[in-house]
């Protein structure tokens, strides 16, 4: 009852405002305006004591008998149930249950399998990245060895140059400083 009190407010606002538009414009139409808003369940009273504007009496009719018994649904009839359809109900509340089970067990066994997939792939990349990463450091390891061979063997060549170009002459021999005696001494190539 509460809500079609509102709901008959909230309608009787929008009159009032439509009404006073109406009556604003066409002051010869006020009456038909009232008139057509005596609706089944209320009626509306114009009350022009109000100086600011106008003014609404809403009365709420009681329901009538008629309209109850419209509104009134008969339940139908239980019928009787006999135990095979208990027993059918039960069955099939059974089928439901088991077919759920299953498919709770197939979703698990999917999560499963997908989450040994991700396993697999993880431990995959991460043996290919060991087995990448560790030939580029013999890779790395073989070119530095290689560089510091080629380094060592400039800096002989150019170290026996030197000593070439020290201790060489123009007939062929070298001379080298005697380390005890401070002389100098012949040596053949």
């Amino acid at each position: 009852m509460a809500k079609t009190a509102i709901a008959y407010k909230e309608k009787m606002k929008e009159m009032s405002v439509l009404s006073l538009l109406c009556s604003c414009l066409y002051p010869e139409t006020r009456k038909n305006l009232v008139g057509e808003f005596q609706v089944a369940g209320m009626e509306v009273k114009p009350i022009n004591k109000r100086a600011s504007g106008q003014a609404f009496e809403v009365i709420l009719k009681p329901p009538s008998p008629v309209s109850d018994a419209a509104h009134c649904v008969t339940s139908p009839p239980k019928r009787e149930v006999s135990l095979e359809d208990i027993q059918k109900k039960l069955e099939a509340a059974e089928d439901r249950r088991r077919s759920q089970e299953a498919q709770v067990l197939r979703a698990l066994a999917e999560k499963r399998d997908h989450e040994r997939d991700v396993v697999m792939k993880a431990m995959e990349e991460n043996s290919n990245f060991s087995k990448m990463a560790e030939e580029k450091l013999t890779m790395k390891m073989e070119q530095i060895k290689e560089n510091r061979q080629a380094y060592l063997a400039s800096i002989m060549e150019r170290l026996q140059e030197k000593v070439r170009g020290e201790l060489g002459g123009k007939d062929g021999r070298w001379r080298q400083q005697d380390q005890g005696s401070g002389q100098e001494v012949d040596i053949f190539r």
